[in-house]
């Protein structure tokens, strides 16, 4: 009986192991440049993106320095705040809002010319 338990105990575990796996649908994301109003730039850390959807050179115009796999930000409004420049973390692509509801302001900060929706995965 107590071999079974062990068991048991040991599969819980191996399931739990597996649930910190990212989604399939999740990428690894870095915030590499906070820009003024949330004029954020993210790089594609894990690279599978679809490389259509991102700038796979960006050179920022003011600063002169190279990224790859980026873009900006285009989900401004639900962006967690706490998420700063240099921090990494998992998101999936989603569909524009029908509505933009916060108020953004206009100053300008480059980016990229391809703009994501993200959401911040689990």
């Amino acid at each position: 009986m107590k071999k079974y338990g062990i068991l048991l105990v040991n599969l819980f575990l191996l399931q739990c192991k597996s649930a910190e796996k990212i989604s399939p649908s999740c990428y690894q994301g870095k915030l590499v440049l906070q820009g003024i109003c949330m004029n954020d730039v993210i790089e594609a850390v894990n690279k599978d993106i679809d490389t259509s959807q991102v700038a796979v050179n960006w050179k920022n115009p003011t600063t002169g320095k190279s990224y790859q796999h980026v873009f900006a930000l285009a989900s401004t409004c639900t962006f967690p705040p706490n998420i700063k420049e240099g921090d990494s973390f998992t998101f999936k692509i989603v569909n524009p809002p029908k509505e933009n509801t916060c108020a953004q302001c206009q100053a300008y900060s480059p980016t990229p010319s391809k703009k994501l929706y993200i959401e911040i995965c689990p």
